[in-house]
């Protein structure tokens, strides 16, 4: 059975929910979990939960915990990455308010813009020196990365290091959401009225997610492109095989202008439906930051709560403290939702073949003029063989371009932050849809370096 690193267990977005499912199957029974965080009481919080759900629910695992992900890698088999510079939403907040003394409103500011450029560039040393590890430690090992900007940062371990490198992301969802509301009528799909967004707020947790399980269990989606700039290639029955797309079209013009009013016009001007949703659509769209139009308020694209998720995290953890003290189960540890990193690691350990519907991984002519080397999102298999990408052949010309562009940005940051190199992260910034001026590119970039200097050393050697 193989030995599985976690590293950043301590994250709730992602480490609880991986681990709660690796603790959970029974395909990975003696298998022994790593769990990795430099934060010591979420370890030592993480470790303790692990290893009493293990006894609790007679998993067969073998858990161990490290501070240093040094000491977790020898021989491991898979790792998996949810790492994060921290505080998280502190940074992300800093990120968007960076631009606006110089005019410049992001409409997200987390994995676009220059919000995500400072994003991506925070990690690399600390995703490069994992991969470098990994090429010491474990060189056979795949990394499964959950850390965003997701198609960056695979970019990196893929570019700049040997070690085989699977990007997973759970964004499809709210494709599979919008679908079955707008063919709830015809499905009998339940709780659409309740799906009003896709937008971050908790509030649209529930009813986005009971509705991405209907979808989930009766259509299947066919999409294709970036990290949340997907676009939907094909929607069918399941149970049929039926071409639903055109069924779909029809329906989708009969809901509400105001239910994701971005992805509707995107959807009339390129005939591809784009799957993430409004607000991580906007981060790669060139149309969205004229401070005089304001489109966010048109589209109505509302900002991340910071202060509103961080409050809930650290809720989370506190619920999670006391259910470990009374020995007593809570619900969000009785039905964790997989976020693919137990499947791809059950198929990829026994040779079992497995349809992922979206992998993040080198694009070597999966999508037709993208460059080999940039990490698209597209479905494949997952075999003993490893993992292969299904070709999707040629997107309209537009919708390419859009995706080249970003493609581009992207790559020149992470050149730029690898090589310290402020020439490449102006022209990075020059290319991103959010930057239109040289001179205020060079003053984002100096701002962006300085309030992160503590991670970005090779910029001021």
């Amino acid at each position: 059975m193989p030995k599985i690193v976690c590293l950043g267990a301590g994250s709730f977005s992602f480490g609880i929910s991986t681990l709660l499912t690796l603790l959970k199957s029974s395909v990975l029974r003696g298998s022994e979990i790593a769990l990795v965080d430099i934060n010591a009481e979420s370890l030592d919080l993480t470790a303790s939960l692990a290893e009493w759900l293990n006894r609790s629910w007679d998993c067969g695992k073998t858990i161990t915990s490290h501070s240093s992900h040094k000491d977790a890698l020898a021989n491991a088999d898979y790792v998996v990455s949810a790492i994060e510079v921290q505080p998280r939403e502190r940074l992300w907040q800093q990120d968007f308010e960076l631009t606006l003394k110089y005019g410049l409103r992001q409409p997200y500011g987390e994995n676009g813009g220059p919000g995500g450029f400072a994003h991506a560039a925070r990690n690399v040393n600390a995703v490069l020196n994992i991969a470098r590890d990994m090429e010491q430690l474990c060189p056979n090992a795949w990394l499964i990365n959950f850390t965003n900007p997701m198609h960056r940062l695979c970019y990196l371990v893929n570019q700049y290091s040997r070690v085989r490198v699977v990007g997973l992301c759970h964004q499809l969802a709210a494709g599979y959401a919008m679908a079955a509301k707008a063919l709830a009528g015809i499905y009998g799909f339940q709780g659409a009225e309740a799906f009003v967004s896709t937008h971050a707020d908790p509030s649209n947790h529930y009813p986005m997610a009971e509705m991405a399980a209907q979808g989930m269990q009766r259509l299947k989606i066919t999409a294709a492109g970036l990290n949340h700039f997907t676009w939907m290639l094909a929607l069918r029955d399941r149970q049929t095989g039926e071409d639903l797309y055109p069924l779909f079209h029809r329906e989708w013009k009969k809901l509400p202008d105001a239910f994701e009013p971005l992805t509707r016009e995107i959807f009339e001007i390129f005939n591809l439906f784009p799957i993430p949703g409004d607000e991580h659509l906007d981060e790669y769209l060139p149309w969205l930051t004229n401070p005089q139009r304001k489109a966010w308020e048109k589209y109505d694209l509302s900002l991340y709560n910071w202060e509103l998720y961080a409050r809930l995290r650290d809720e989370q953890w506190q619920q999670v403290s006391d259910c470990i003290r009374r020995q007593k189960e809570i619900e969000i540890l009785k039905d964790p939702v997989s976020e693919g990193a137990v499947e791809l690691i059950e198929s990829l350990t026994t040779g079992s073949e497995l349809y992922w519907e979206a992998l993040n991984i080198p694009n070597n002519g999966l999508i037709e003029g993208l460059p080999a080397n940039a990490i698209v999102e597209v479905p494949g298999t997952i075999s003993s063989r490893g993992i292969t990408g299904e070709p999707v052949g040629k997107l309209p010309q537009g919708i390419t371009e859009l995706l080249h562009r970003e493609v581009s940005a992207s790559q020149l940051c992470i050149d730029a932050v690898v090589q310290g190199d402020r020439n490449l992260a102006v022209q990075s910034l020059l290319l991103d849809p959010v930057v239109d001026d040289i001179g205020t590119a060079r003053l984002i970039l100096a701002d962006i370096l300085e309030s992160n200097r503590q991670w970005l050393p090779q910029f001021f050697d």
